[in-house]
């Protein structure tokens, strides 16, 4: 593998595997490397640890705002969108929307729920443990998650397939399975997609002021910014964010580390004898196959990182699964260890934007994880996981297993 074979911007190769071997030259060649785009304006590929944190750590000089947080160039009349989503927004105004939500994600609030959460795992897996098959993504990974979410949101029951249906088509565009037509979708169906998103959190709002109960939407309802409560568009991007960040990246971690586990029986082995692995374990997983592959910055003014010369306006690219298996960090990098400690991965971001549902996804991956080592024996592979086609998130769209069936737990 050569610097001039790397090619972080073609989904298809995303699609066969995460490209260990191309982040593993720029970060020995050029960690802070200039990437051409056939369809953009390029960009900097930054896939250094302590690189991707001195960018994250400098919203002023590194803005998630100016031009959102995707690879992909929005429309300019996309922008004002774009950027009226908490994840896309820079201090102070980032600081104040997410001290809204702040109180529903504390420790204190996630400790809370895991007696639900385990419940829930059990019913889950109650739901496939006398077939001894299922598509573990499907019927395990994705269930729990949504789940959660939605009864956090208010979302009633009978609405959650077609919620989590929504969010796959947001996620997917650079996958033509997940469209509804089946062809690669260009971002208009991303935005058909969250804009169908919008008309659900219209009539959850709704509901959130006629009916106000015990969830996070009424919580946002009654929320104040400088006084003033959210308005009906400020609620629909909370909805729209909480759904997807909420769902699809802890849907992706469990499929991915079930992956790693099923690779690694002999630690799947261990896991099952010794439960007090199952805290590093989970951290490992969260270094080793991480959700998202990448968000983007962009420079608010000229800036030397690693001695390149940014500009202004210059697009720079982070790239977790590299930063994750840095070699000045991490011990054997390339080695799946659920004994790991530390772990000082970057799974969850850092800085500004540390993602605000760690705490609930560590419940989430501790509770499913801990169903399935205690209950789902025998497992194996019935196919190769089918991956997602994406430069972004790192995800399994299918992964058929089989295990000995088992009781139904009451």
């Amino acid at each position: 593998m050569q610097l001039s074979d790397v090619n972080l911007t073609d989904p298809d190769i995303f699609q066969r595997a995460v490209p260990h071997d191309m982040f593993k030259v720029l970060r020995r060649e050029a960690p802070v490397f200039w990437h051409p785009e056939s369809n953009g304006s390029g960009f900097w590929a930054v896939t250094k640890h302590a690189d991707l944190k001195e960018v994250s750590k400098n919203p002023g000089m590194f803005s998630s705002q100016r031009q959102g947080t995707l690879m992909r160039d929005p429309a300019p009349h996309d922008l004002p969108f774009v950027q009226a989503i908490m994840l896309n927004m820079d201090p102070p105004q980032h600081r104040q929307y997410r001290a809204l939500v702040n109180k529903a994600f504390s420790p204190r609030m996630i400790s809370s729920l895991q007696g639900r959460v385990r419940d829930m795992v059990k019913r889950i897996i109650n739901g496939v443990i006398e077939r001894g098959a299922c598509d573990f993504v499907e019927d395990i990974a994705a269930q729990l998650p949504l789940e959660v979410i939605c009864e956090m949101m208010g979302v009633p029951e009978e609405d959650r397939r077609s919620i989590y249906a929504v969010g796959n088509r947001m996620v997917g565009f650079d996958d033509p399975e997940l469209q509804p037509d089946g062809q690669l979708a260009p971002m208009s169906d991303a935005e058909t997609a969250a804009a169908e998103m919008f008309m659900y959190a219209g009539k959850l709002l709704e509901q959130a002021r006629t009916h106000p109960s015990d969830d996070l939407a009424t919580a946002l309802v009654n929320a104040e910014i400088d006084g003033h409560k959210l308005s009906d568009s400020d609620f629909n991007f909370f909805f729209l964010l909480l759904l997807i960040a909420g769902n699809e990246t802890t849907r992706t971690v469990t499929s991915n580390g079930m992956h790693l586990l099923i690779e690694h029986p002999e630690q799947l082995h261990d896991l099952r004898q010794n439960l007090g692995l199952l805290s590093t374990a989970i951290e490992e997983i969260l270094r080793f196959a991480p959700a998202v592959h990448s968000f983007r910055r962009t420079a608010t003014a000229p800036v030397t990182l690693r001695g390149q010369r940014i500009n202004e306006n210059d697009k720079l690219m982070l790239w977790y699964p590299s930063a994750n298996r840095d070699e000045e960090v991490f011990q054997n990098p390339d080695t799946f260890d659920i004994r790991r400690h530390p772990n000082e991965h970057l799974a969850f971001g850092i800085g500004e934007h540390f993602c605000l549902g760690a705490n609930l996804a560590r419940l989430e991956l501790h509770e499913v994880f801990r169903g399935i080592v205690t209950r789902l024996h025998d497992i194996e592979p019935v196919a190769p996981p089918r991956r997602l086609r994406s430069t972004f998130i790192n995800g399994v769209k299918e992964m058929q297993i089989r295990f000995t069936p088992g009781p139904l737990e009451v």
